[in-house]
């Protein structure tokens, strides 16, 4: 799939219908951070906090799909961008290159549900563990636990009360939840943004 910004994503992309600015005001980054979009697709997230939020940080873009990471690096090198690292990893599987608690920031936008999905949901809170700084978030964008036309099988969704639930058993804290986010459906908002730390 080809979304707005001319990006190949394994997915369906987000930027048409979720505000990006929306999502990055609730992370209050003051431009020095180490950011990672964990689940990048397209990368619009990513360039928006490049463009826009991020001026003496680091920003990583990671997917596991290889054409949404090889367009990424087009774009750092058509546009000679310094601070972007791209990789291509599945978050279950580790992130190479990235060390412990190095990050400050993880943002996931419509992606936690994949690991429901893959039953690797333990997998993947174990590898954000370990990469975020220990005065560091985790935060999770993601459909809400409805039984809606739009967005992945109801099935496959969590709660916030599952996520906390979740991140508990890895020692991680929720520290924040907004569930007036997202798009405006029939039934409210359509999406939760939820953040933890470490304990």
């Amino acid at each position: 799939m080809v979304s707005g910004n001319g990006h190949r994503a394994h997915g369906f992309s987000s930027v048409n219908f979720l505000d990006s600015d929306e999502i990055l005001a609730e992370l209050n980054l003051k431009g020095s951070e180490t950011f990672m979009d964990a689940g990048c697709g397209d990368g619009h997230i990513a360039i928006k906090v490049l463009n826009d939020y991020i001026d003496e940080g680091m920003v990583y873009a990671v997917d596991v799909y290889d054409a949404s990471i090889e367009d990424m690096e087009n774009y750092k090198q058509k546009n000679n961008i310094q601070n972007l690292i791209n990789i291509e990893s599945d978050i279950t599987e580790g992130i190479p290159g990235v060390d412990d608690e190095s990050i400050d920031i993880i943002l996931m936008v419509n992606v936690f549900h994949g690991f429901k999905a893959s039953r690797r949901l333990d997998e993947a809170v174990t590898e954000l563990k370990r990469i975020v700084k220990k005065d560091g978030k985790i935060a999770i964008m993601d459909y809400k636990a409805w039984d809606v036309p739009n967005g992945p099988p109801t099935q496959v969704r969590n709660s916030p009360e599952d996520l906390k639930n979740l991140f508990k058993e890895h020692n991680l804290k929720m520290t924040y939840l907004n569930e007036q986010i997202g798009e405006d459906i029939p039934e409210g908002k359509s999406h939760y943004l939820i953040m933890f730390e470490k304990e």
